[in-house]
């Protein structure tokens, strides 16, 4: 196999719950050797379920091929051991709340003073600047704040509150551009030699998510924006995406109305966006006399985008993942389970998740050996 592409890096990993360890799995999966500092008492998602005989599978998701390094950051031997890994690393992550590194003396003005081509990346809710920084926040608390949430609620009918936040967009989120951001920064520090500070917000990521969003708050639309919604099916639900005219002639043939291409409520972008809930319900009259797997076959094969609803399970099972190996079994001290890939493949296969979850504190003396040079 072909040297993965960040093999000889050295990350600290000063992260925890989802978007700092997200994006730290996602830089070893490309190679790098990331040292993940742990609490003696390990990282709060160790004990998160689903569990197997103690071993958190959410855990080993976020954290596999990595290196466990157990240090007692309130101890000054603790700190000292921290700063020797981070002298003979080359990046760090961490998304403590803005302050926390400064008062463990492990921030990057103290870090880069012994070592200034070093990339440090801090991961916070707010940022690191601003009246907001020091505010606690999760990805639930930016979902509400970035607009997220009210732009969903809008979007649906006949609903009277957003919804529940069960999926955590603005960790993953951050952790992706920060990941982006860290490659960037390491590319910066080859060309031009320098270290670098990277600041990733949830807030911000969420924000740069809303592309429509942000300028139609600008410049209000005097229309609704179409939406694609959910059609009623015999045993289910279908989404039909018509995004264009081709499309849109594709599916009027496909489900037998090829007198809507002529229709004047119909035959353009701009009468179909005016008459958008007239379409889609006469769409959604062809698909609920179908199974919704006939739904999708028959419009894909005519070219049209279109979906059944699955379950996560359902859609980890379609073959297509299996074709593209974009799920990985990983191991841990209950045994095996699957894990995503990253969505990006590297033609030699050099990049991947790697096959182990690490034990808490498994690698601490051989790492500060080899390191650090402790005995």
């Amino acid at each position: 196999m072909m040297k993965k592409p960040l093999a000889g890096m050295r990350v600290v990993d000063f992260t925890s719950m989802i978007a700092g360890p997200y994006c730290t799995r996602l830089l070893a999966d490309c190679g790098a050797e990331v040292l993940k500092i742990e609490e003696p008492h390990g990282d709060h998602m160790r004990s998160r379920p689903p569990l197997r005989d103690g071993h958190s599978t959410y855990f080993g998701h976020l954290n596999a091929g990595k290196k466990s390094v157990a240090l007692d950051l309130k101890s000054a031997e603790g700190r000292q051991a921290a700063q020797q890994l981070v002298a003979a690393s080359d990046v760090v992550v961490e998304n403590f709340r803005p302050g926390v590194m400064k008062r463990l003396g492990l921030d990057y003005a103290a870090l880069s003073a012994a070592k200034p081509d070093l990339i440090y990346c801090s991961i916070s809710g707010f940022g690191q600047t601003g009246p907001r920084a020091e505010q606690p926040a999760y990805a639930p608390v930016i979902h509400a704040a970035s607009g997220f949430d009210h732009t969903q609620f809008t979007y649906q009918d006949g609903q009277d509150q957003p919804a529940k936040t069960g999926i955590f967009v603005a960790d993953v989120l951050a952790a992706v551009y920060a990941f982006g951001a860290i490659q960037t920064a390491l590319i910066g520090r080859l060309r031009h030699g320098n270290g670098q500070f990277i600041d990733v917000a949830l807030m911000d990521s969420m924000i740069n998510l809303l592309v429509f969003e942000c300028q139609e708050a600008q410049f209000p639309s005097k229309e609704r924006r179409p939406l694609y919604v959910p059609m009623r099916a015999r045993d289910g639900f279908v989404i039909v995406a018509p995004v264009n005219q081709r499309n849109f002639e594709q599916l009027a043939d496909a489900v037998g109305h090829p007198e809507w291409k002529a229709d004047p409520c119909f035959a353009t972008v701009a009468a179909r966006t005016t008459h958008w809930d007239t379409l889609m319900a006469a769409v959604e009259s062809w698909t609920s006399t179908r199974t919704a797997r006939d739904c999708e076959d028959t419009l894909m094969a005519a070219g049209v985008p279109c979906s059944r609803y699955l379950t996560v399970s359902e859609a980890m099972a379609d073959p297509q993942l299996a074709a593209r190996d974009s799920l990985a079994t990983v191991t841990d001290g209950a045994g095996a389970f699957l894990v995503p890939n990253p969505p990006f493949q590297f033609a030699d296969g050099s990049v991947g998740v790697g096959r182990n979850v690490p034990a808490l504190g498994a690698d601490t003396e051989a790492t500060l050996h080899k390191v650090s040079g402790r005995k």
